[in-house]
């Protein structure tokens, strides 16, 4: 548990945000607010007593002011193409931990080939996107792998009843279209590939009860970015089911409503990670409520397993890459239902 250690959260007072404050509080951790608006600042720290820093990514000495004392931080403030490089540096000289939940591609390839030889030579942790996207997707992956040392090909699925996106989800959103232009990204043959076609339409079967379903196919998240960096798979392939990908497409859909005391939305989602090899298929699914609230534990989980040593590996890492993904998957019991291969259990 936490037992009192400072956590600064950079953009506390965002929808995410909101809820890894309050998962750090509920852990023992003492949560920082940070951010550049003063007013959310002041209402999030007076609602959870706690002392409010108010921080701009444009502004290096206020990012030093907020992560001053704290034992790590967990980046929550999108776009991400404009904070991690000011966080992460913040981090660095303040020799603490980095974590983000980032599923902005650009953002998350940035960290990856900016940071990884200093943050290796610095014997500093980063930690990209430990989010739903990223995190829960790749743990998944590798959770599947179990003994193999390659595969041929890893699948991750996404069903969500509903994606009511935030305003965060939107503006990152706009700033990846803006940096990628008129191109989609597909990893295939060990490499990144921009296309121009539309990414297919086809029936992913999900476990039962859920069956086939229609899904968007190479529909690129942030687990393409984190799986590949670890686990030998030349071709990494995510897939959203079509409803979600309509709601978050239309300009109308809703921000995300409470529908519990908690404050997550009656979403609920199932991941299918599958890996195959020679023929072989291995797979490992989880599902829960609320793709936003589950990201939460997801980063807690990370940043007490960092602070506490039960880790594999320094510098910049993906989650399965720098956690035991079967022991931190079953952690999550609370907030997920897994299964996992008979010969992975």
């Amino acid at each position: 548990m936490g037992s009192g250690q400072l956590v600064a959260v950079f953009g506390a007072y965002g929808h995410t945000g909101r809820f890894v404050v309050a998962e750090l509080a509920a852990r023992g951790f003492v949560p920082v607010p940070s951010g550049r608006n003063m007013r959310a600042l002041g209402e999030l720290a007076d609602e959870f007593g706690l002392e409010a820093r108010v921080a701009s990514a444009e502004d290096a000495a206020s990012l030093e002011r907020a992560l001053a004392g704290t034992v790590a931080v967990i980046n929550c403030a999108g776009p991400f193409a404009t904070t991690t490089g000011p966080v992460i540096e913040a981090a660095l000289r303040a020799e603490i931990p980095y974590l983000d939940v980032a599923a902005e591609l650009e953002a998350n390839l940035d960290t990856f080939a900016h940071y990884r030889d200093r943050a290796r030579e610095a014997g500093a942790v980063i930690v990209p996107a430990m989010a739903f996207f990223g995190g829960l997707g790749d743990l998944l992956a590798t959770a599947a792998m179990g003994d193999w040392t390659e595969a041929d090909e890893a699948h991750i699925a996404y069903a969500l009843s509903s994606w009511h996106p935030t305003a965060g989800t939107r503006l990152s959103g706009a700033v990846s279209r803006e940096r990628r232009g008129d191109v989609r990204l597909r990893y295939s043959g060990g490499q990144w590939e921009r296309r121009t076609d539309a990414a297919p339409t086809l029936r992913w079967t999900f476990p039962e009860p859920m069956g086939a379903r229609e899904v968007i196919g190479e529909f690129t998240m942030a687990d393409v970015v984190t799986v590949p960096q670890h686990l030998s798979i030349p071709d990494v392939t995510t897939y959203m089911t079509v409803e979600a990908v309509r709601d978050i497409a239309a300009p109308h859909t809703p921000a995300p409503t409470a529908a519990d005391r908690s404050g997550r939305s009656d979403q609920t989602f199932l991941v299918d990670a599958v890996v195959r090899s020679g023929g072989v298929e291995r797979r490992a699914t989880a599902g829960g409520q609320d793709i936003y609230a589950v990201t939460a534990p997801l980063v807690v989980e990370a940043l007490d397993r960092v602070l506490t040593g039960r880790t594999k590996t320094t510098g910049v890492a993906s989650a399965g890459e720098i956690f035991d993904a079967q022991d931190f998957l079953r952690t999550l019991a609370p907030h997920i239902t897994l299964a996992l291969h008979p010969q992975n259990a």
